[in-house]
């Protein structure tokens, strides 16, 4: 514990430089303006800006990612207030009762309640970071081929499952990434795979030009194809988050901030999912239920607070497994890649300094957006007003651009155009982004322990199924498949509510029976 706080200390005072703290403000504002602006989401943000991050050091170039995460999350609620639109995914929630408060003229305390419930979600979040990440750093030194496949698997499937409203069309978006993540040389013999004669599909589909395609030339796409709503610009009561808010709600805020901490370390569930979570937890609990939806304090509270603290528990796994626990956690954990930074189960062996720099560097995020919350409200609210028909020729101008500054070849820009029509196309039919492009991330990963594993055992398929950790994740799979099968869920549900009805009777003191007395 105490090498860790000498650790975090040394991370602090390396990054209390002009430059750094520069870096981290722009890159936080930029995420801001991304997440504020509907249609532009936090994956597509982190996506453009790795692009443009190339040419820095890699502790730099990270921050600017965390940063831009970080913001981008925050700012989705600003339009969730104003316009009734999430302007990112996670912001979904924050609507119910955040628009609800900004329609009864107060538009700035809403923003007060989003700003300190997403500060402390991510300080929470945080706190989670420092002290999870090197005790499953040590049990991930157990995952080996067999392991790691099944945890791929396991992402993809749970991810399907969390994400989106049908099942089905989660993993068939999953199982597509994974097919994409197929193409071009195996990793061991080398052999062209899907290449139909292309040599520029040799190396494979490159991760980021994928990325940038599906999440930014695609979100282009839909809010073009979408009619922009009116903004509320009602007199703004004041924007400093009132501490009686803060203080009447404080078990609501630990409880969001732990369910969406929890959420984040799954892999592949994200930030909106985290948001609903925690949300729905708050009415359960909450003693003004009728409240909720109408313009609740605790409401948005909850799910403000949920969203962020996800934020650094989508690290977690990024940082111990090399598994993303979002979709903008897979594009971080690309550009770590890209940077020489080895995330996985060896971090807190090679690089446990590392660790300490990304909660350092979380801790500035949410500095900044507590400034920018505080300071900017009224003038980032104008960006609100940006015609959409200016924003997104710049977009698609930087998806380009981005798009072929990673290896400088023209066939990445035709990969992003490929991936955003196909993204959009998904979209319409309702199919959810985020386990395709989990299914990408995880693609290699399950291919090559796949491959490693089948070699050690010379092509004996039991130690998938004998060894205790593959077990375990095997049988979370299967469940997770046979209970989203209405004959499965149904007869699940069944046994589960005899068995409570049971455990409450037998619980129930027994009654003596009374007898009538003899003459």
């Amino acid at each position: 514990m105490f090498d860790g706080l000498i650790m975090f200390g040394h991370s602090i005072a390396s990054f209390a430089t002009p430059t750094t703290i520069l870096y981290a403000l722009v890159a936080t504002l930029v995420g801001l303006i991304i997440g504020a602006l509907p249609g532009l989401t936090a994956t597509m943000g982190v996506a453009l800006m790795t692009t443009m991050t190339l040419t820095l050091q890699p502790n730099d170039a990270i921050l600017i990612l965390i940063c831009t995460y970080v913001g981008a999350i925050y700012g989705g609620s600003r339009s969730a207030i104003l316009l009734n639109i999430p302007g990112t995914p996670a912001s979904a929630a924050s609507c119910l009762d955040g628009y609800a408060l900004a329609r009864q003229g107060l538009a700035g305390r809403a923003m007060g309640i989003a700003t300190s419930g997403s500060v402390l979600g991510t300080w929470i979040g945080m706190l989670f970071l420092a002290t999870l990440t090197p005790v499953l750093g040590e049990a991930a030194l157990k995952f080996g081929a067999y392991e790691f496949f099944w945890l791929a698997v396991f992402g993809v499937v749970i991810s399907g499952n969390l994400t989106g409203n049908d099942p089905l069309k989660g993993w068939i978006a999953g199982f597509l990434g994974l097919f994409i993540a197929t193409i071009g040389q195996e990793g061991l013999y080398a052999h062209d795979r899907f290449t139909f004669g292309y040599h520029d599909l040799s190396g494979g589909v490159a991760l980021l030009p994928a990325l940038v395609g599906a999440f930014g030339f695609a979100e282009v796409l839909t809010v073009m194809r979408d009619k922009p709503r009116d903004v509320i610009l009602n007199s703004f009561d004041a924007v400093i988050p009132r501490i009686r808010d803060v203080l009447q709600y404080w078990r609501t805020i630990i409880r969001s901030g732990v369910i969406g901490t929890g959420i984040g370390i799954i892999p592949g569930v994200g930030e909106d999912v985290a948001a609903w979570s925690s949300y729905a937890a708050a009415r359960r609990a909450s003693k003004e239920k009728e409240q909720f939806g109408k313009g609740s304090v605790e409401g948005l509270m909850a799910a403000e607070t949920g969203d962020n603290a996800c934020v650094p528990g989508s690290v977690i796994p990024v940082l111990t497994l090399a598994v993303p626990g979002s979709a903008p956690a897979a594009v971080l954990l690309a550009a770590m890649l890209i940077h020489g930074v080895q995330p996985g189960p060896l971090i807190m062996v090679n690089s446990p300094q590392f660790v300490f720099d990304v909660v350092a560097m979380m801790l500035i995020a949410s500095i900044a957006i507590l400034i920018y919350g505080l300071t900017l409200t009224r003038l980032l609210v104008k960006i609100l007003q940006v015609p959409q028909t200016l924003v997104m020729p710049v977009i698609f101008v930087l998806c380009v651009v981005g798009s072929f500054a990673l290896a400088s070849r023209v066939f990445d820009i035709y990969v992003m155009l490929f991936f955003g029509i196909v993204g959009f196309l998904l979209r319409r039919l309702n199919y959810p982004m985020a386990p395709l492009v989990l299914g990408i991330v995880l693609g290699d990963l399950l291919d090559k322990n796949l491959r490693r594993g089948l070699v050690l055992s010379d092509g004996d398929l039991t130690p998938f199924f004998t060894r205790p950790i593959s077990v375990v994740l095997f049988l979370l799979i299967a469940a997770t498949i046979l209970l989203n099968i209405p004959v499965f869920h149904r007869t699940a549900v069944g046994l589960w509510t005899h068995a409570s009805a049971s455990f409450r009777r037998a619980q129930r003191p027994e009654q003596p029976t009374s007898r009538r007395p003899h003459d």
